[in-house]
């Protein structure tokens, strides 16, 4: 990441998000440092993410199970399940927008945690949860809004780096359901990194057959970064 020097932190061991017997840890360049907005593209190069106004990347003593993924979208070919998925989604418009809080899309956030997240804690979020998990004052953050006829039906939450676009969270109508909007989302966002002219979307981690990480093994081909390098992952 450039010559810039930056502060790293280790979290204390804390629950897995993936595997309820596992305890996890996380690295953290440092929050207040003033200049993330410049080391964002080289962080993700290097196998970090950001949620909120962190750029964290897992360091579990124990496990190595989530492994940095992204797609090279000039190579990237859809296969018969997305075909379907875009066509089934060439009804909707999409709006590239700034990345601020409305009513109308905190309400479809509430709805959609509420429908894939019920009891956990994350359903009771306020308008302060919205603004602190989906940007962050330094992120070149945008939303990518999906309509039909008007009506918000999904926003996919991409940031835009000189190396990429990096796919941070989408959220959609849970009635909507049938459309495979989370698909629909990624496909979007490739297609938004080749008009660009960014080489890569990266998808965060994937994770080895794990019931809601292993479908990133579908948009091929796939990179991951194995002992600091990026290769295919059917190598």
């Amino acid at each position: 990441m450039r010559s810039e020097r930056i502060r790293l932190f280790l979290t204390l061991p804390h629950a897995c998000g993936y595997y309820s017997d596992r305890a996890a840890q996380n690295l953290v360049l440092d929050p207040a440092a003033p200049n993330l907005d410049r080391l964002y593209p080289g962080a993700l190069a290097q196998g970090f993410r950001r949620a909120g106004g962190h750029l964290y990347r897992p360091r579990c003593a124990r496990c190595q199970a989530c492994v940095p993924c992204r797609v090279p979208v000039q190579t990237f070919t859809p296969d018969r399940s997305q075909r379907r998925c875009a066509r089934r989604n060439a009804d909707l418009t999409l709006h590239p927008t700034e990345p601020v809080y409305t009513e109308e899309r905190f309400a479809l956030y509430k709805r959609y945690l509420r429908s894939r997240h019920p009891g956990g804690g994350m359903d009771e979020a306020e308008p302060e949860d919205f603004r602190h998990f989906l940007s962050a004052p330094w992120s070149p953050t945008l939303f990518l809004e999906m309509r039909k006829d008007g009506k918000l039906l999904g926003v996919a939450v991409t940031d835009v780096c000189v190396s990429g676009l990096s796919a941070v969270y989408t959220f959609f109508d849970p009635d909507a359901s049938a459309r495979s909007l989370g698909t629909f989302g990624i496909l979007s966002q490739i297609e938004l990194a080749r008009e660009r002219g960014l080489e890569y979307l990266y998808l965060g981690y994937w994770i080895e057959g794990h019931p809601k990480m292993d479908y990133k093994r579908r948009f091929r081909p796939l990179e991951v970064l194995r002992e600091d390098q990026w290769v295919p992952l059917d190598e």
